[in-house]
Order: C-alpha cells, then structure tokens, then sequence
C-alpha cells in the first residue's frame, strides 16, 4: 500500500516508517544490569497529538527516509502516537485493580532505571531513579546505536513523591511534589528549542525527538542520544559495594562508547577502566570549559544526576544559557539551591573523582574513601585539560580559527596575558549584593564582553589608521560593553576602567598580529569579523527569553495555533542558530532550507522576546 505526503509528489511506501518497530521497551541494559531498573507493563493510550517531531533527528537515527520531506503526514502521525503515547501500569494500578483493556497493553515491559540522586534521603540509590519516565529501546543505524526513552509516561516507584509518601501514587496525583508523573507541555517545548539549539553549537546533549501533546496542559517528551547512561546510573553501585553489578554496569557503558566509535578503549581486562578514566576526563574537562566560557547553566553535582556519562546535557528544567556572565545565578529547588555557573568546574572535577574511586574500586575491589583520590592523577589532568580547553574556547568565541589559536597559544604567556584583562571585564558584578529573581538568586553581570568580542574586530577593520594605533575610544568601548543591569554609579568611566581599557585594545592587537602569522593582521581581519559575529550574537535565546517565547506559543496554541504552525515555528527558531563555525552537525541541517512559511506576527513577538531578554539569565 502507498500512501501520499501531503502537498508533497513522492509517493512512500508505509514500510519506511516500521524503523519504529524497533523502540519496543527491549533494552540491552535490562540483560546487562538486571536489577537497575523496576520493569512496568505499558498500555497504548491511543490518544494525543504530535506537537513536534524532529525530522532532522529521526532521519540521523534512520527513522524516516533522508529524502522524507519536513511535512507530517497522516500514516507518519499515527506511527509515532502508536510508538510513543504510552503510559504504565504502576503499582497503584495493578493494586487497585485498574480495568485496563488488555488489547491496549504492549507485550514487552519497559524499564525505568535506578540510578543515584541527591535529592532522595537515601544516598545509595536504593529508591531513586526514573520517577516520570521510561525507556523506549534502541535503534540501530548505519553503525550506530540510538537510545530512546520518554518522560510524562507516569509516576513510578522511583520518584521523589513516591518515597516520600511510602506508598503507590495515582499518575496525576498532586499531593506530593515530583510524584504527578506527568509531563508540562511548555517545558517539553522549552527543552526541543533549547536542546538542539545546544546541538548546534556543537555542545553533547540529549536531544527531542517527539512530543506527543495529550491536552490539559501535559504531554510525552522522547529523548534521543547515543548514549543516555548518567553517571548516576553507575555510582549508586559504587556507593552499595556492588562490584560485580557495578563491572556490568561499567562493562555496558564502555561497550556502547567503543561500538559508536566514540571512544577508541583497545586494551582489555582492567587496563580498560583506567582507558575509560582518561575519556570521562577528557570528556568532561571539554565539555564544563564550553559551559564555563558559553555562560550555560547546567546543575552539575557529584551524584552525576543532571548530566550524561560521556559529558553532555540532560534534563533541561533547570538548564539556562545566559546572554552575559550570570556566575552568581542559583536556581531554587524549593528545598536547596543548586550549584553556580563557577562551581562547575569543582563539581565536573569530582564526578571524574568519584570515577577514579569507582576504577580503582573495580581493580582492587577495596572500596577507599572518596578523599584518597584528591591527589590522583587524574585530577591534575582535569585541571589542565579544562584550562587548555577554557583558552581554546575563548580564542575560538574571538574569531580565530583553528591555526590562528596555534599561532596564538605557540606564543608563551600570550593568552594569559589577555585572560587578565579579559576576566575583570567578564567577571565584574554590579554593586550592591545577590537578589532574589524569580526562580532563584543572582547577582548580575556588569559588563557584556560579547558586545566586544563582536564590535571591537570590525572596528579594528574599519580603522584607517596603522594597527598598533587602531584604538577604540575608552568612551565608545565603555558604552558598548556596560550591561543593562549597571546602576548609575556603576554606569560611570573610571580611570581603573580607561587603563584596563587601554591594556585589552592592546593585548587584543597583539593576538591578532600572532595570529597572522606571516600574514599583515588586516588579511585575516574579515574571517575574525564573521565568525566573531555569528559567535557572539545578539540574537541568543537566554533561559527567560526561552520562558516568555513558550508561554506565548502556549497562548497561541489555546486560541487555535496549529501544530503544523507550532512545528514552523521551533524549526525556524532553531535554524536561526545553524551555521556555528567549526560545529560538526549532520549533513541533513547543511542541505537545510528555512522552512516553510511561519505566522510571523507571533515569530515577531519572539524575536522581540529574546532581543529584550539577550543579557538576562
């Protein structure tokens, strides 16, 4: 049987969506770690309607066709709600004797995975875990192995509010917080928008492959990642002193990497655990100097709840991208504040900490107390690699390609000469103390070092002069850089300001002179122009500006917004932030047009949300 896309000529045969078949709760984690998970019965809720689907991921993962055009279609909405609207049997159900037709209920359980989480009274994760979620399975393609799993499928036995109440909860149920098992619709559109946009930048993190909206304001979020093991999922072993559930949880964890071809570990026995240490270092001294230097809040802390175990981003409800840097920014939990921006690094470094007790543990099978491994090498390695990788970050957001920083770092104590005058501007708060805002505490940045980064190399380009003379006046790059937040007294030119002024304009001369190489520094100017600009836009969608643009969808959506419109409008909000220099991405987004044509009064009113929110947290 053939079926026709709409408004598109090429006929499909129903087949190419059977790829789905494959996301049937079997997963390789429930042979290989079989007690880290609770197995639920799921039933089919036939209902709902896709508010989202990511094309450009579901043809990465061999969902749909490359050639399948960005349209939704009738058979293709059927298949995902017929994969994805699903809900458990939890244990109130099964207690209660819930009727549920059997012809609804999936053949194969579907795990929600233990893993350790701080924010359970008991530390070895004995009852944490997926509280709202389960695993969907695998996919394989072209030598790559996708896992699948969803949130908003129910309340399981794992949750926060479940083991407060010391009994089954009702999926739906509100009477203990982070026991409703449900999904808000606005944060699973905040987490497709900012999750790839993520992507794009070339940062590890889970991405959104579907949304199903199934009304009253909830609905099914599907994650995507080739790998979406935590940390966590690992650590609550360590803290049992379960070896060999730990070496198979480990085992499994290495295997993925290595078949991915994400890790190259060749030895074998317990060599490939101090192999596996040298990667998660690595891993994560990247990606914490690319949170560091691209002002990402991610809450990292030494469970390894909130982060996957190859270092990137999951779980994106207390995830923001600051337009300027926010490091004093807390997010309040109700119960406890999280970490900030500048305690990322300590935190990253003692998750590669717990990894190097947890190796060492394997090899020896003496589990030694966390504080013996403060000295181990491979902490200084985490130092050093995250110091390396901060600079190349930093030079990288400048402008300067690959052999332009190698030019740069070839010339001893150059960047750190820079780094001085670059973090008294960076780091520089506003007076008076932290304030309460409305979903934690900060204290704001005074100066916006984007505004330069982007401004100053075109003033460099334009200025006739010779260029060691090409100065920008202390006035003009005061004005440019001081933020939106700045009092009035924090507003005014000092002379401590016109000296670090003057000394940046000078040291910034002397990277781009080096960087050259033998080249005048005016021939690379224009390369530094274009890459600084689309590197430090103004156009950068800050966690409120994410808020604001959801909510007003969200508006929309109730006055009649279609979901093709909302499906427009994600799309082309995410394309906007393609095309980073030197960010690997599928060829799917370079072959990439803008989509289809949006309601542009509404994507006016979101533009103006993220111009009004670009220095905000």
């Amino acid at each position: 049987m053939t079926v026709k896309h709409n408004g598109a000529k090429k006929l499909v045969q129903e087949s190419f969506y059977s790829s789905f078949d494959q996301l049937n709760g079997v997963h390789p984690w429930m042979e290989a770690v079989q007690d880290g998970f609770v197995g639920y019965r799921v039933r089919q809720l036939n209902a709902g309607k896709i508010a989202y689907f990511n094309f450009i991921l579901a043809k990465e993962m061999g969902l749909i066709p490359a050639d399948h055009p960005e349209t939704m279609t009738d058979e293709l909405e059927d298949k995902l709600i017929e994969a994805f609207s699903i809900q458990i049997i939890n244990e109130y159900d099964e207690l209660s004797n819930r009727r549920i037709d059997p012809a609804t209920i999936r053949p194969h359980k579907h795990m929600a995975t233990r893993y350790l989480q701080l924010q359970h009274a008991n530390k070895q994760g004995k009852t944490s875990g997926d509280g709202r979620g389960i695993w969907n399975g695998t996919v394989y393609h072209r030598g790559t192995t996708w896992d699948v799993s969803s949130r908003g499928t129910g309340v399981t036995c794992l949750s926060p509010g479940s083991v407060q109440a010391n009994r089954p909860l009702k999926t739906g149920g509100t009477e203990f917080g982070y026991g409703c098992g449900l999904a808000e619709i606005d944060e699973l559109f905040g987490a497709s928008i900012l999750a790839e946009v993520m992507h794009l930048q070339g940062i590890r993190t889970e991405r959104v492959l579907c949304i199903v909206d199934l009304g009253k304001g909830y609905g099914i979020g599907v994650r995507a990642a080739q790998n979406l093991i935590r940390p966590a999922h690992l650590f609550l072993y360590l803290k049992q002193e379960r070896q060999q559930v730990l070496k198979a949880a480990t085992d499994y964890f290495i295997d993925r990497q290595v078949s991915n071809k994400a890790w190259d570990i060749k030895a074998r026995g317990n060599a490939k655990y101090d192999e596996m240490l040298k990667c998660v270092c690595k891993s994560f001294a990247e990606f914490t100097a690319q949170l560091d230097t691209d002002y990402i809040f991610a809450w990292l802390d030494w469970d390894g709840d909130n982060v996957l175990a190859d270092a990137g981003i999951i779980d994106y409800g207390s995830v923001r991208q600051f337009g300027i840097r926010h490091d004093k920014y807390r997010y309040d939990d109700v119960e406890r504040f999280s970490t900030n921006l500048n305690e990322q690094k300590a935190k990253a470094r003692l998750i590669v900490q717990v990894f190097a007790q947890l190796v060492d543990y394997l090899q020896t099978g003496n589990k030694k107390p966390l504080r013996a491994f403060a000295n181990h090498p491979i902490i200084e390695s985490f130092n050093q690699q995250f110091d390396q990788n901060r600079a190349n970050r930093i030079l990288y957001r400048m402008g300067f390609n690959q052999a332009q920083r190698e030019n740069i770092f070839a010339k001893k104590g150059l960047f750190e000469k820079f780094d001085k005058e670059f973090s008294f501007f960076e780091r520089a708060k506003i007076s008076g103390t932290t304030e309460k805002v409305a979903d934690g505490v900060n204290h704001p940045a005074l100066f916006n070092v984007r505004n330069i980064l982007r401004e100053y190399p075109t003033h460099l380009a334009k200025n006739p002069l010779s260029f060691e003379k090409r100065n920008m006046p202390p006035g003009e790059f005061f004005k440019l850089i001081v933020s939106s937040f700045a009092k009035t007294r924090d507003a005014r030119l000092s002379e401590k300001h016109r000296r670090h002024i003057e000394s940046f304009q000078e040291v910034y001369r002397d990277l781009v002179t080096t960087a050259a190489g033998k080249n005048k520094p005016e021939q690379i100017l224009k390369g530094i122009c274009d890459r600084a600009d689309i590197l430090n836009s103004d156009k950068r969608i800050t966690g409120n500006a994410l808020i604001e643009m959801v909510d007003a969808i969200i508006t929309e959506k109730k006055r009649g917004l279609s979901m093709t419109q909302i499906q427009r409008i994600i799309d082309r909000l995410v394309f906007e932030n393609s095309g980073v220099p030197e960010s690997p991405v599928s060829r799917f987004y370079k072959d990439k047009e803008k989509t289809a044509a949006v309601k542009m009064d509404l994507y006016a009113k979101l533009l103006s949300l993220v111009e009004e929110n670009k220095e905000s947290i």
